[in-house]
């Protein structure tokens, strides 16, 4: 009688945030980069690390906007990996301080995007 032992190596994903960085670049205005959150579902931070790095440079594209002029979509590299723990309802995943010197200005706008969120939501049903 023979014994087969047969190994199972069990991969466990894991969750992170990726930020990618890209520089939009035109004549005009080589200054503007585009940052992205990305979710990226890896066994290690450095497979999450090469995977939004491998998104970016898909994503790069030379195209040419509504006046002709070309635009530069570049793929500049990945700024930041954040391991995410299990998922929960409400868990916070991103913060961002915002300063304005006209704060019932911002306030009245962050309104206006929530009520147009929901009346966005109200017309699916």
């Amino acid at each position: 009688m023979y014994v087969i032992l047969i190994s199972i190596q069990v991969l466990v994903m894991n969750w992170y945030i990726s930020k990618l960085v890209f520089n939009i670049a035109t004549e005009e205005n080589p200054n503007q980069f585009d940052e992205q959150l990305r979710l990226i579902r890896a066994e290690s931070s450095e497979d999450a690390f090469l995977k939004a790095r491998a998104i970016g440079l898909r994503e790069e594209d030379v195209f040419c906007n509504d006046q002709m002029k070309e635009v530069k979509w570049e793929f500049v590299n990945v700024s930041e990996i954040i391991p995410i723990p299990t998922p929960e309802d409400g868990m916070e995943i991103y913060s961002r301080i915002h300063e304005t010197d006209e704060a019932s200005k911002y306030i009245h706008f962050v309104h206006q995007k929530a009520i147009a969120l929901r009346k966005n939501s109200q017309l699916s049903y």
